[in-house]
């Protein structure tokens, strides 16, 4: 009998932004066929709202799900707005929970979190009140080493207690979880399962010989993806092949910044660079499938989706040893290369290494790792394990 399970995420796709979470939505998915799901989401709203708390619900699809938003400015005072929204936010969720609950009929049987803290705190009451046991998953790169300086003591001390008063802690790398141990933030089960990729939407070209250029896809925050290294390493390789291009699929605030700095670097007027925007998954898909390599010059970061699905797609990658990255890009460079971060000139000759040399690289092999790894199925079963051992199920 498949486990009754409730998913409360800290990010998901929403009103106002289909792809924020998409990564908690794939794991939701791919958990489907072996429990009973549902989910549970409240946010802040980006917009005006007819009424102080709005609701929409979808409990007749496959994973019932439940979206609440409320108002950024319940009463327009800053002082008492602040504390207003976290009453308004456990609200929904009081809400949420005491609707499903009816839905199923019963209570259920174990609590996901995805991403802390709010939602872990949720999760802690119920399993005071109700004895439900709940699951951690962790993705935030603020507890990595380069962010953590950013989390008060209060956060971390709440942290510490919601994460060693769950029945499981899971992150998609090591490297995440090695950084909240760090911290502090442990518990004895523990586990580290991928993020997920759709290995039929995202898969080799037919034709592979018709690959060319670079790609580079993530969100503009340039603290994390350092793009201006990368443009300006783009400028450089201009001079020795004029021929290169790189294609930018994302969207985030420093959009226009970037676009400036490309002008101002010569990109954009001779079609070296082309911002593409932000792409639905089937045409970042496409993207992959026409590009000889894809590139990620990052500051930090945790595991990136982007580059599993650059593995999906049979598609070599260049990227920053940082975070979880190594996880993904081995030593041996059979699936890329990795570069320091912030180092133009390691960038610069491993994204020659790779055009330059094509061959060295087999995409089916690259497919097939990832869908061994990385696929629904292969991700869906690691987590009913997961949950066989937290419940008790044997």
């Amino acid at each position: 009998m498949k486990p009754r399970v409730l998913h409360l995420p800290k990010w998901y796709p929403n009103r106002y932004d289909d792809q924020d979470g998409d990564f908690i939505a794939r794991h939701v998915a791919a958990i489907a066929p072996h429990a009973e799901t549902a989910v549970l989401f409240a946010a802040v709203a980006r917009g005006p709202l007819p009424r102080l708390i709005d609701c929409e619900a979808d409990l007749h699809a496959s994973v019932p799900t439940l979206r609440y938003y409320y108002r950024a400015r319940p009463t327009g005072f800053g002082l008492l707005d602040k504390p207003l929204k976290l009453v308004l936010y456990f609200w929904c969720l009081g809400l949420g929970y005491r609707r499903l609950r009816r839905q199923w009929g019963h209570p259920p049987q174990l609590i996901h979190v995805h991403v802390l803290l709010r939602t872990g705190l949720f999760a802690w009451f119920l399993k005071l009140v109700q004895g439900i046991p709940y699951v951690v998953t962790e993705h935030w790169t603020l507890y990595l080493p380069q962010n953590a300086h950013h989390i008060g003591g209060r956060r971390q001390w709440l942290t510490q207690r919601v994460v060693r008063a769950a029945a499981g802690l899971h992150t998609v790398s090591r490297n995440l979880c090695e950084a909240l141990s760090e911290l502090g933030i442990r518990n004895a089960r523990t586990v580290i399962i991928s993020n997920v990729v759709d290995t039929q939407l995202f898969h080799p070209p037919l034709e592979p010989g018709q690959r060319h250029g670079l790609l580079h896809v993530a969100a503009f925050n340039e603290q994390a993806k350092n793009l201006s290294g990368l443009l300006r390493v783009v400028a450089r390789l201009r001079l020795i092949h004029p021929e290169v291009r790189l294609r930018i699929a994302g969207y985030g605030r420093a959009e226009a910044q970037l676009q400036q700095l490309a002008a101002d670097l010569h990109l954009t007027q001779e079609g070296t660079v082309t911002f593409l925007g932000k792409l639905p998954a089937a045409e970042v898909a496409v993207e992959m499938r026409r590009s000889a390599c894809f590139v990620l010059f990052s500051n930090y970061e945790n595991l990136p989706c982007v580059l599993v699905e650059a593995q999906a797609s049979g598609l070599p990658a260049v990227a920053t040893h940082v975070g979880g990255v190594p996880e993904l890009l081995p030593a041996d460079n059979t699936r890329g290369y990795l570069v320091p971060p912030r180092d133009e000139n390691a960038l610069a000759a491993a994204l020659l290494r790779v055009l330059d040399h094509p061959e060295q690289f087999d995409a089916q092999h690259l497919w097939q790792y990832a869908d061994s790894h990385f696929s629904y199925p292969a991700i869906g079963q690691s987590f009913a394990a997961f949950y066989k051992d937290v419940l008790g199920v044997h």
